[in-house]
């Protein structure tokens, strides 16, 4: 204890959990941590397990083909590039620099860049968000698909063809 000697354990122990998540977040900032596994949803079988004799002539003529059932707004959180972290982190890190004296400056210091860092890379995603429409087409196959676009070209009931997890409109011929 005498390495320690004037410090609270519990000052210690705070001060160690902050620096282990201050490094977990320069980590996830800076890519160093494996990426998620989850997907944007592709397909998806509806309750219907056989479909009717007419969906099963209109998926042999198109199997690319469906029908729009809905579209809706939906708001896409932008991605960091770590600017606005490592801004942060600097400003926050050097006023907390001006707080206090000894472990207490140093606390203050360590905990603004930290706090200053998580602000600065929520304000970056935050600023670029952006709005897109998640469109869910029936297939003729019975199956749905659901894609993302940044302009509204298509309406709910419309025909389409789904190629390269892209719309394009189906002729009425």
């Amino acid at each position: 204890m005498d390495a320690i000697k004037g410090h609270h354990p519990l000052m210690t122990a705070a001060a160690v959990s902050l620096i282990i998540f201050s490094l977990l977040g320069i980590a996830a900032i800076m890519g160093w941590l494996p990426p998620s596994r989850s997907t944007v949803e592709n397909s998806v079988a509806t309750a219907n397990s056989e479909p009717s004799g007419a969906a099963r002539n209109a998926a042999a003529e198109c199997a690319e083909c469906g029908v729009i059932e809905s579209i809706r707004v939906v708001t896409v959180q932008g991605q960091s590039s770590g600017t606005g972290a490592v801004t942060g982190g600097v400003i926050l890190g050097l006023l907390g620099h001006q707080v206090g004296k000894g472990t207490g400056k140093d606390l203050a210091t360590i905990g603004g860049a930290a706090g200053g860092a998580y602000l600065g890379n929520e304000m970056e995603k935050h600023m670029k968000q952006h709005t897109s429409f998640r469109i869910i087409v029936r297939m003729n196959d019975g199956t749905h698909k659901t894609l993302y676009s940044s302009t509204r070209d298509f309406n709910v009931g419309q025909k389409v063809k789904v190629i390269n997890n892209r719309l394009a409109p189906v002729s009425n011929t």
